[in-house]
């Protein structure tokens, strides 16, 4: 049995406070399916007692200088980066990610992305432009409530949470229930940085409490939400009542197109990589693989043969590449939609839905072949280790079937001729794309097109989403 953790505080003002509720709720492992630890189910008054300190806190901390708040934040990023080994284990045992791949990817983005902030704040410049008798001056849009998903949860904490901060404005968070411990644990390292009181708030509890309360809040000038689009379509609906704005990162069904002048093994491979990262819980997961008509077969076999080195394991063991799934609702969906592509006709060439493991939420790598671009598989965001490949007839086709979806997520084009693949690169309808295996770059603007998202997240183009424009005339 687990010693379970009590972490049945709320953070206001500068310190853990009692939730005005009684309400509990529990966190489980995903690989134990063990309570590993209680938050408090938080209320519509915490809200308004967080925002309440934000919004007295917010004067004092947008007049504060660039350099003197990244001189703040570069504390957090010095504390942060002294604990990340105990952050990964934190984040391992929180949401089922193997700790070397959480120690990189959990861990590594936002300790990078926390000290770019940091940076950020001394080096940016608020008012850079005149136009005529104007000068044009950017200002901190105000009090940010930010609502933040499960599969990367330090990592969209810090996305939102720390552009914010950089660009003088205050917080109130709503993080994952699901997930929450290793951010409660960040909270606990701006605290012991001296974060001014206020600066930062915590309020745990379910999003049609406690981030309807935000989204709502007549003194929160923005909101910041990362999740499914359904939500995200709540969130600008009662975002809408009060006219702030709204920042959305949601959904995707990310197509990755192998050109027929590609090296079809190497791109098969990466392709499998873009598409299991995290348990295929990512929402740039590349989870539609248009190929050559004439090569499906080639490809799934390919494919297959790739996706079958993914161990499926306990976080904490060294060969694990596939975790578990977060939790028994998203293992029960992810098993749906592999009995839906069977049922609509695909090839299954290899079936993930059993792994042997009687403990934990555990689906195994899964390829479909054969896939047509009118299934479900092709068209739903399945969140699981699920690709499926899809033909195409020519290069008009690949980027039609690519850009017929209502995401606009991320995307991937691969060919011998670079110049080729960015040509295609830039007709799809996406915020980003791979060429050839490009590289992550955590710092480069990351946002959605159509039901995406809306605005853009990291680097200066993250800061700039909590800014307003001013003009002064002279």
């Amino acid at each position: 049995m687990t010693d379970v953790l009590d972490r049945t505080k709320i953070y206001i003002d500068g310190a853990w406070v009692d939730s005005d509720g009684t309400g509990r709720i529990e966190v489980i492992d995903p690989a134990s399916e063990e309570v590993i630890a209680v938050v408090a189910e938080g209320t519509a008054s915490d809200v308004d007692r967080a925002t309440a300190a934000a919004r007295a806190a917010f004067p004092a901390w947008s007049a504060l200088s660039g350099a003197e708040r990244s001189a703040y934040l570069g504390k957090v990023a010095a504390l942060a980066t002294d604990r990340a080994g105990e952050l990964t284990e934190i984040v391992s045992r929180d949401m089922g990610m193997p700790l070397k791949l959480a120690a990189a990817v959990q861990i590594g983005m936002p300790l990078s992305n926390i000290a770019a902030y940091a940076k950020l704040a001394g080096e940016y410049d608020f008012d850079d432009r005149e136009i005529g008798n104007a000068l044009v001056v950017r200002e901190p849009v105000g009090v940010v409530g930010a609502i933040t998903p499960w599969n990367y949860p330090l990592h969209q904490v810090v996305l939102k949470v720390f552009a914010a901060l950089a660009a003088g404005c205050t917080v109130v968070l709503k993080p994952t229930e699901v997930a929450p411990l290793v951010t409660y644990a960040l909270v606990d390292i701006c605290d012991e940085a001296g974060l001014p009181p206020g600066v930062f708030n915590l309020v745990s509890g379910y999003g049609p409490v406690v981030g309807e309360a935000i989204a709502a809040h007549p003194d929160v000038d923005m909101v910041s939400f990362t999740g499914s689009t359904r939500a995200g379509k709540r969130v600008a609906a009662v975002a809408a009542d009060t006219v702030k704005k709204v920042a959305l990162e949601l959904g995707g069904k990310s197509a990755n197109v192998i050109l027929d002048d590609a090296d079809l093994a190497t791109a098969v491979t990466e392709g499998v990589s873009k598409c299991f990262l995290n348990s295929g819980q990512t929402c740039t997961a590349l989870t539609r693989m248009l190929v050559p008509a004439d090569r499906l077969g080639e490809a799934a076999e390919l494919a297959a043969k790739v996706a079958q080195a993914y161990t499926v394991g306990h976080p904490s063991e060294p060969g694990s590449k596939l975790g578990p799934l977060v939790n028994a609702t998203q293992l029960a969906r992810v098993r749906s939609y592999i009995d839906k592509g069977v049922e609509e006709g695909a090839d299954l060439v290899l079936d993930g839905r059993e792994t042997g493991l009687t403990t934990g939420y555990f689906v195994g790598p899964t390829v479909f072949g054969n896939v047509t671009e009118d299934m479900t598989i092709a068209r739903e965001e399945i969140f699981g280790p699920v690709l499926s490949i899809i033909g195409y007839r020519d290069e008009d086709d690949a980027v039609r079937i690519a850009n017929k979806s209502e995401y606009g997520l991320s995307g991937g084009v691969w060919s011998a001729d670079p110049a080729r693949a960015e040509r295609v690169a830039r007709r799809m309808r996406t915020g980003q794309v791979y060429v050839n295996g490009g590289a992550f770059n955590t710092e480069a603007p990351f946002g959605g097109y159509k039901q995406s998202g809306l605005g853009r997240e990291a680097g200066v183009f993250g800061l700039e989403e909590f800014l307003e424009i001013k003009s002064i005339l002279r």
